[in-house]
């Protein structure tokens, strides 16, 4: 039960990232309104205050650089919540990469309360590869061995702290019952498109119906031509900010402009194989042993489903089809430039 005017339950949605957790931060914040209405307060402005609250739980530094509000973003949802009496979520991937004493001091930030986790999953191999592809999306030049071996420098949320289900269920839930830590298992092919909110909303105890949820995916997967070409433009991008990063790399060059090119599906090397075996084998263990609630299909965990696997490996991409991704993308920024110069080349403008 919660202490006099605190919330009754609070439930942190806490990643994994490449998970499907965009999909659902847009239902969520989509449907605001009608989830407040519905007895469950989503505190904060948004979106960003969320990912700022998980950062600024892990006391991540220069988080002022991001915005002068980043700092305090988690005491003030905690602080948001505590003034509600019916349930809360807080939702944000980035909460996954925080460490045992980190994790502990967010569930303790509820006293009183009934603190669920809603942990979302899927196969290792996909998420390692598709979170491998988002770092390269937000700036990145690494390569897959690198993020494997553990020494890429990309920040915790694009590397295998993040990435490893074990590992996250392991920091986050030694103090929590089993029936109060929710897997949820992304669908596979075949499944309904919006079975993944379903499945949410059965969590937080609200009717799935009541809300509009897209059935198209976000974030959609780069080609392994794509996703080379992307990693050595950005070996000749400056330092960008988050936000910067965020807008042109990941919005305008990924999103836009190389997503419309034709794609490849990549794949991964037999070498890491047996690695991301491994890493399914111990979050099922540790899902099973506990006695987690799971919603899905856990065995899927164990079989390869989404961008990984089978595919073309990153080592393939040759000269001529970087040079040909290269060049579309060269004539597709001209294109806009001289859409938003109003027909003008950009050397002549001022120039009467």
């Amino acid at each position: 039960m919660s202490t006099a005017g605190g919330p009754r339950r609070v439930f942190l949605h806490i990643g994994l990232p490449k998970t499907g957790t965009t999909y659902l931060q847009q239902v969520v914040w989509g449907n605001r309104e009608r989830l407040r209405e519905a007895g469950v307060l989503v505190p904060g402005f948004g979106h960003r205050e969320h990912l700022w609250a998980a950062l600024d739980l892990q006391e991540r530094p220069r988080l002022a650089r991001r915005h002068p509000d980043a700092p305090g973003a988690w005491q003030r949802l905690v602080d948001q919540a505590s003034a509600h009496s019916g349930d809360v979520l807080l939702t944000h991937e980035f909460f996954c990469g925080a460490s045992w004493a980190q994790a502990a001091r967010a569930l303790a930030s509820f006293p009183g309360a009934e603190v669920h986790l809603v942990v979302t999953a899927r196969d290792a191999a996909s998420v390692v590869s598709a979170g491998w592809q988002e770092s390269v999306k937000n700036g990145s030049t690494v390569d897959l061995d690198s993020v494997m071996a553990g020494t890429a420098a990309g920040g915790p949320e694009f590397s295998m702290r993040t990435w490893d289900l074990a590992g996250v269920l392991e920091r986050w839930t030694p103090d929590l019952p089993g029936e109060r830590v929710h897997v949820l298992v992304m669908p596979g092919p075949g499944e309904p498109r919006d079975l993944h909110w379903r499945h949410f909303a059965e969590v937080l105890g609200v009717d799935p119906d009541a809300v509009d949820a897209p059935t198209e995916a976000a974030n959609p997967a780069l080609g392994i031509v794509q996703i080379e070409t992307l990693r050595l433009v950005n070996r000749h991008l400056p330092s960008y900010s988050a936000h910067d990063r965020g807008v042109w790399i990941r919005g305008y060059l990924a999103e836009d402009l190389l997503a419309r090119q034709p794609r490849e599906r990549g794949g991964l090397p037999e070498h890491h194989l047996a690695r991301f075996a491994e890493l399914d084998r111990a979050a099922v263990e540790i899902v099973t042993d506990r006695g987690f609630h799971v919603l899905g299909d856990l065995s899927s965990l164990g079989v390869e489903r989404g961008p990984g696997g089978a595919g073309r490996l990153p080592g393939t991409v040759t000269a001529e089809e970087l040079l040909e991704s290269a060049s579309r993308l060269v004539a597709d920024i001209v294109a806009d430039v001289r859409a938003s110069t109003g027909d003008v080349p950009p050397r002549t403008r001022g120039s009467h």
